[in-house]
């Protein structure tokens, strides 16, 4: 392995202390992280590597390229030599982990966490769309489980009061979260079935590790909640109803401010600050009425959401507040552009997302005044991801383009892959490490 420095940083203690004695690695001046989970680290997009790689196309500048089998639109995580993933081989209907060799791409190791009937889901989603997480130890897996049976939407919706008609009849095939963990050899060490789920658009549930828990949104159109479990044992430690029942597929954004942890998530009718030890509401706001995919951000003492659909907006937050903040506390919203699904990034002083339809903005985080906005091309569905002082935005079409963040609009380079892609993208080592619907790409030097 080409020596380096790896700095694991705590500053929203959403990863566990073991983590730390885990993955330190000391050996050079050059600083790196691992991509623990969704949207790494901090649970945001970010990296605070340096010299990351800014030009690629499918034959240059590739440490390695690997077929993975089945389909999934989860990201890749790594952790030290060892990138996970998961997939679903639909043929034998598996729900699978992989763990593959970061410096060559190589399969280590696959565990079949699951065999169970495939759901009806989105055109856009995948059996396999919840990205792993890892404390240094475990890495934690979740899927849907169905039962077998195949019930009309209205049926599942019938208490929530918010059909649409367009929904109407459309199959869904009720069953169980999943969640399981394996230690990094790929022994299981348990699984938990921590609540019944069934949604039209099918399931995406990444695992948040937070201290000695780890924590998963359970939104859909029945009996929502959110829960906790014990991330030793698989123990439920608490679980929390979602009052208004609406499916979304929202990641929870933990920060420790003014000494006391907040987890903000999108989702039905509302955006609420959550305390993770225990599940009780620290401030709450009325609306955005709709669902919401995209996770929130944090900056310049503001959480950013950017919610729901079918009405879009972006709102910024003040995270003070006691019960309902939706009059008070609300520092900036706005329609310009809002995306559904890719996340959005918060770097410095500046605010920046990209719609659906690949409409590209960029706000001062404070304000919300804008300072530019500029169609960067295609559909986007993963959610981009900055280091350096960069933005990767990567579209379904397999191109990024690579944005500095500033007042003015600044394009660094446009990067095609190739291949479809849906996935969000990595960042470690001084490497990005692609998903596309059929390979992982690993962008950049060969390491050894």
């Amino acid at each position: 392995m080409t020596e380096r420095k790896r700095e694991i940083v705590f500053d929203n203690m959403q990863t566990a202390p073991a983590i730390l004695l885990a993955l330190l690695l000391t050996v050079s001046e050059v600083r790196s992280e691992d991509w623990t989970g969704w949207r790494g680290l901090r649970g945001d997009g970010s990296s605070r590597e340096k010299a990351i790689p800014t030009k690629w196309n499918q034959e240059q500048n590739i440490a390695w390229k690997i077929e993975i089998p089945g389909v999934g639109h989860s990201s890749p995580i790594v952790v030290g030599n060892q990138v996970f993933v998961t997939t679903c081989l639909e043929d034998t209907k598996e729900r699978v982990l992989l763990c593959l060799n970061r410096l060559t791409g190589e399969e280590v190791w696959r565990r079949v966490v699951i065999r169970a009937p495939l759901e009806a889901i989105h055109r856009l989603n995948s059996r396999s769309s919840s990205t792993p997480s890892c404390d240094g130890e475990l890495v934690y897996v979740s899927f849907l489980e169905p039962d077998g049976t195949s019930v009309p939407a209205e049926v599942v919706r019938e208490r929530s009061g918010d059909l649409r008609a367009n929904n109407a009849g459309l199959p869904v095939n009720p069953g169980k979260m999943c969640i399981a963990a394996y230690d990094l050899k790929g022994n299981r060490k348990w699984i938990a079935r921590p609540g019944e789920f069934a949604s039209v658009w099918g399931y995406c549930a990444n695992p948040v590790v937070f201290e000695d828990k780890v924590i998963l949104n359970g939104d859909y159109d029945g009996d929502a909640f959110i829960v906790a479990l014990d991330r030793r044992t698989g123990k439920t430690e608490w679980k929390v109803a979602r009052e208004n029942r609406i499916r979304s597929h929202c990641t929870p954004l933990i920060r420790k401010l003014d000494g006391k942890h907040q987890m903000v998530v999108a989702g039905s009718h509302s955006i609420v600050s959550y305390d993770p030890s225990n599940g009780s509401k620290h401030w709450y706001t009325v609306g955005p009425k709709g669902r919401a995919v995209a996770s929130p951000v944090f900056g310049k003492g503001l959480f950013f959401v950017s919610a729901a659909y079918p009405s879009k907006e972006m709102l910024a937050i003040r995270p003070d507040g006691r019960g309902d903040v939706t009059r008070t506390h609300i520092a900036w919203r706005t329609r310009d552009s809002a995306p559904y699904v890719p996340s959005p990034i918060a770097t410095g002083n500046f605010f920046l997302s990209v719609s659906d339809s690949g409409v590209a903005s960029c706000f001062d985080a404070k304000t919300g005044q804008r300072h530019w906005r500029e169609r960067l091309g295609g559909g986007h569905s993963a959610a981009p991801v900055t280091a350096d002082g960069l933005v990767y935005f990567v579209s379904d079409l397999g191109v990024t383009k690579v944005v500095k963040a500033g007042e003015k609009f600044h394009l660094v380079s446009e990067n095609p892959i190739g291949e479809t892609c849906y996935a969000s993208p990595a960042i470690s080592g001084g490497q990005i490490f692609l998903r596309t619907v059929k390979h992982l790409f690993c962008i950049g030097e060969r390491q050894e």
